[in-house]
């Protein structure tokens, strides 16, 4: 099988980038030019800021590791250089959107706006600009590759030819893997608690205008676990951040203004505005939850275990029983079969499932459904649900048997890297390519760099 060259995934390259700040502050690199593909440039500082953090996160290799980090820029920059020759482009939109995506992670990692630009003495708006290019850079070189293997196909023969071809002592070893099907539904909350928590929440709006402190409030009555402790403060959020409702309220309040109450997925909301920056606020907030009543809950699984019982019974299929029943509008239509949001497959690990999920399932035969179980929602909310177990795999060697679409997947992928290594080897041919003789002794994967 053939090495695939790294594109670093956009995590991993503005992280590399974010440190590349902070390391050139510590350790100034006299910089030069190492290498030219095209009328592009590839510097020393471009190798050495990602050879001390690939390090520092711990990654190893058998070989030069900065030789290995060359040969990656060269191929980015050839797929580059042959981008801008076929008038391939990235919007600004899309680089924003992966900008403002990954700052949104590493302001999650190290806990505020302020603590990222205090550790690397920047704005966000300088940092953004420092990386914009690098993050283009990445967003077209992706799409270059897609568009080289974008027509690649992969036939059942050339499947079993590539499985027979990996060594024994190769082959993946698979966990246990389990299939499931579920009818879900919601408890319904009443509007007698609705009408009760937003006067509730309007009694402590009052409150706020007639002078007392929004922090206290948050801190003795908001139901938001994650903010309360801090006053209800959220700190520095873009737009995306928020769901639309709260988003739509939030960007239009003007300094130290009081919303008035907001209905969201999560409840009912007060927010006070306390600076907006750019594109992006801080914002305080107390959060109340309508709660559903004992009687609804006890309704609800009534509900659930007389489907499971006529099931059980025979007098309607699940599937059947999931299209008339199931209030999850994404797996009813399909007879309520579960779909992993981890690999694109109706396949999940065990560890992949929520822990009551779970426990309801260990226990079961092949086809057999659970007892009524009160699981979590992908947002958050409670729901109740009976499972149907509806495959589970032993541990075991991958096989084409079991595992058909795994293996047609990897094979996929070498296929495409066939490909991808011959339209490097034509590119480069092609191609102005100069490397530094003190990386001319490399020993690349693809050999052949900077001999034409």
């Amino acid at each position: 099988m053939n090495k695939i060259f790294l594109i670093l995934p956009l995590g991993l390259i503005l992280f590399l980038c974010i440190h590349k700040s902070a390391v050139a502050q510590e350790n100034k690199v006299v910089d030069q030019i190492v290498a030219v593909v095209g009328g592009k440039v590839i510097l020393l500082s471009e190798i050495e800021n990602q050879h001390q953090q690939l390090k520092a996160q711990g990654y190893e290799s058998a070989s030069d590791m900065k030789c290995e980090i060359l040969e990656d820029l060269l191929y980015q920059k050839l797929l580059i250089n042959q981008a801008e020759l076929d008038s391939i482009e990235v919007t600004h939109k899309e680089v924003e959107d992966a900008l403002d995506s990954r700052f949104r992670y590493f302001i999650s990692q190290i806990g505020s706006v302020e603590k990222l630009e205090e550790y690397f003495n920047k704005t966000i708006v300088e940092m953004k600009e420092d990386f914009r290019q690098d993050i283009k850079d990445q967003l077209l070189s992706q799409k270059m590759q897609s568009k080289i293997t974008e027509e690649v196909k992969i036939t059942p023969s050339e499947v079993r030819n590539f499985f027979k071809d990996i060594p024994q002592d190769s082959i993946p070893f698979i966990n246990t893997e389990i299939e499931l099907a579920h009818i879900m539904i919601n408890p319904k909350i009443s509007d007698e608690e609705k009408e009760l928590v937003k006067e509730r929440l309007k009694g402590f709006r009052d409150r706020i205008m007639n002078g007392d402190k929004f922090t206290t409030i948050a801190v003795l009555y908001s139901e938001d676990p994650g903010s309360s402790k801090n006053g209800g403060e959220l700190g520095l959020v873009s737009r995306k951040d928020l769901v639309p409702e709260f988003a739509a309220v939030a960007f239009n309040l003007q300094e130290n203004e009081v919303s008035r109450i907001v209905e969201t997925q999560y409840g009912y909301h007060v927010i006070q505005l306390i600076e907006k920056r750019g594109e992006m606020v801080n914002v305080r907030h107390i959060l109340l939850t309508p709660k559903v009543s004992i009687a609804e809950k006890l309704r609800v699984k009534q509900k659930l275990d007389s489907i499971a019982s006529a099931i059980r019974n025979n007098s309607i299929t699940f599937e059947e029983a999931a299209e008339k029943y199931s209030e999850d509008n994404d797996t009813k239509f399909s007879g309520g079969n579960m779909f992993n949001p981890y690999n694109g497959t109706s396949k999940f690990e065990t560890n992949q499932l929520d822990p009551s999920t779970y426990y309801a399932i260990n226990s079961l035969k092949i086809n057999e459904i659970s007892n009524t179980i009160e699981a979590k929602d992908l947002g958050g909310k409670s729901v109740y649900k009976i499972v149907k177990l509806k495959s589970k795999s032993i541990p075991h060697k991958a096989n084409l048997t079991d595992d058909y679409q795994r293996i047609q997947d990897l094979a996929m992928e070498n296929k495409k890297q066939d490909i991808i290594n011959k339209w490097t080897l034509k590119q480069r041919a092609s191609t102005y390519i100069q490397i530094d003789k003190s990386y001319i002794n490399c020993n690349f994967r693809l050999a052949g760099w900077g001999k034409n």
